[in-house]
């Protein structure tokens, strides 16, 4: 019966393992591949791409009104007219010609306008940025995330093999009399469960292949894997000024854009109070005749300047000046969440680097030490509850060495991020 139930163990894990094999992803992507196709397929960056293109037609429009505004006209008609005693008669009217308009002066508001429109695009600009760090951050989480899951696939596999191991010596000892069977029923339950984390492992790396199809803006899914190792390029040992690296990052970059643009729109608001000056001309043909003969001719100045519209005004200026008293607050608000960010990140990036070394050294241990009671165990020189002590242990330094690893790089993503690095950090 033991015999048995040993051989359904080791049939399962070949048959795991033959399909472990047999279900490899057939693409294989290095994080650059990864960075090319979000870069280009991202929705969230071809909405934010479309967001400056939006701002930057805006600026175009605005500005227009500073060039001349020229209309062409055409028109032709005919009327009838008569009674029933009287013959009808018939007008015909043919009109073309050609107006325009040039703005003069009108202290300049319109100018502000488009020194606002183009801090927008600024803001934009800078919004896109920050939505590409955003990415990066997602997209490197989801690729440390199908990483580890494949190591951790590895790992249980390994902790299997372990397993197995354990329970052919414990049925040896069992069937000698050397081992009681609460020993064998332990080896038995290690082994379900190292199956269990099989199962499990690969289930997690079909969930962060789904995490990294999304982050990579790709449409459809499909079988892949990762390759990569779990080193940290951007260890930051020595603790940069955190204020300076506020400096470039987006988020402060943008909200110094929209401040700016608020100051522009303050000044235009300020100068509505002031007169608009106005030149137009104009020339057209008119006659009853196509086509027609007579020729007219205008060309004057337009003066007007607002004198009551119950308040508008001023309640428009007051509405500009609350709105850059408000940003230039969220300027001061988010460099010193900026700041505070970039120092906790750092120190947690400090942390899961020094706990990669720990970790490792503990794992050393452990499988030194694994060794050693493997040999005292099968010679009776230690009990079964000792060793299962250090097997269990080695088990669990491999999980807790892999663990912190992968918290590293996350770390790293992190403080990349809160730096406001975009994909193109790499480059």
């Amino acid at each position: 019966m033991i015999n048995q139930y040993l051989r359904y163990f080791i049939i399962s894990a070949l048959f795991f393992s033959f399909s472990f094999v047999n279900a490899r992803a057939e693409e294989i992507l290095v994080w650059q591949d990864c960075i090319k196709e979000a870069a280009k397929n991202h929705p969230d960056l071809i909405a934010a791409e479309e967001q400056v293109k939006q701002s930057e037609a805006a600026e175009k429009i605005t500005a227009s009104i500073l060039f001349p505004q020229v209309t062409g006209s055409l028109n032709a008609s005919t009327a009838k007219s008569g009674t029933d005693k009287a013959p009808a008669n018939t007008a015909d009217s043919y009109n073309y010609g050609v107006s325009g308009t040039q703005l003069i002066f009108d202290a300049n508001k319109t100018v502000n306008n488009v020194r606002a429109a183009a801090e927008n695009i600024k803001a934009y600009q800078e919004n896109f940025r920050y939505t590409s760090a955003t990415v990066r951050y997602g997209l490197r989480s989801a690729f440390i995330n199908l990483l580890t899951a494949q190591e951790n696939l590895e790992i249980t596999q390994q902790i299997y093999d372990i397993r197995r191991g354990n329970l052919e010596l414990i049925t040896l000892r069992y069937e000698s009399g050397l081992e009681h069977k609460g020993a064998l029923l332990t080896a038995q339950a290690d082994l379900a469960d190292a199956q269990y984390k099989i199962n499990l492992a690969k289930r997690n790396v079909e969930v962060y292949q789904r995490q990294l199809i999304k982050e990579m803006g790709r449409r459809e899914f499909v079988l892949l894997a990762v390759k990569g190792n779990f080193s940290v390029r951007d260890s930051a040992k020595d603790k940069p000024n955190f204020a300076t690296l506020t400096k470039n990052n987006p988020s402060l970059m943008q909200i110094i854009a929209q401040k700016n643009s608020a100051e522009f729109s303050l000044r235009a608001a300020y100068a509505n109070f002031s007169p608009t000056l106005n030149a137009a001309a104009g020339a057209n043909k008119s006659g009853t005749k196509w086509e027609p003969k007579g020729n007219q001719w205008n060309l004057g100045l337009s003066l007007s300047m607002p004198i009551f519209e119950g308040g508008l005004r001023f309640a428009q200026v007051a509405q500009a000046r609350a709105l850059l008293d408000q940003l230039q607050e969220n300027e001061r608000s988010i460099r010193d969440s900026l700041i505070y960010t970039l120092e906790q990140t750092w120190a947690a990036l400090q942390d899961a680097q020094e706990n990669v070394g720990v970790q490792k050294a503990q794992l050393i241990a452990t499988e030194e030490r694994s060794k050693i009671a493997q040999a005292q165990y099968s010679i009776g020189f230690i009990s079964f509850d000792n060793w299962t002590i250090i097997e269990d242990n080695l088990v669990k330094a491999k999980s807790a060495y892999l663990t912190a690893q992968s918290a590293a790089l996350l770390a790293e993503a992190k403080w990349i991020q809160a730096k406001g690095e975009t994909l193109e950090y790499e480059n």
